[in-house]
């Protein structure tokens, strides 16, 4: 079975120059773990995954201890760096080499790439223009239900 048998055609995507606050709203919104992102011809630019976004925000352990935050005060902090971090553009946070497939892989390539590198979901990627993506959920379903 390939790739192009079972993968989604209509991918979650953003544009590269989106900010960090389109990003969570988007992905919020949608309820997908990784956003598929493209340029302004439509040609595929990497992933941004949700981790991400939040690891952005998440202060850092120096940051609390030498500005003497109580515990009870951490999220205060985590949210006043989220707003400092709302208007910026997403670009550093893209991963420009993510793992790609193409629709005529096989699905033992997808799923041994997942499983192996603990990846939620993957670009399907024909001539540089994204052609969907193939999720966890996606192989289970086609595993177990043929």
């Amino acid at each position: 079975m390939k790739i192009s048998d079972i993968m989604n055609p209509s991918p979650t995507t953003i544009n590269r120059r989106a900010r960090l606050c389109d990003a969570a709203a988007l992905v919020s919104r949608t309820q997908v773990s990784d956003l598929m992102v493209i340029d302004d011809n439509g040609a595929f630019v990497g992933v941004l995954s949700e981790g991400d976004l939040i690891r952005a925000a998440l202060p850092d352990y120096d940051e609390l201890i030498q500005g003497d935050v109580p515990l009870h005060q951490v999220w205060r902090v985590f949210l006043e760096k989220g707003r400092e971090l709302a208007n910026r553009p997403i670009t550093p946070l893209i991963i420009s080499s993510p793992i790609v497939l193409n629709p005529s892989d096989e699905l033992l390539k997808a799923a041994a790439s997942m499983i192996n590198r603990q990846i939620r979901i993957l670009p399907v990627v024909t001539q540089g223009h994204l052609a969907g993506t193939i999720s966890r959920g996606d192989l289970s379903n086609a595993i177990l239900t043929q």
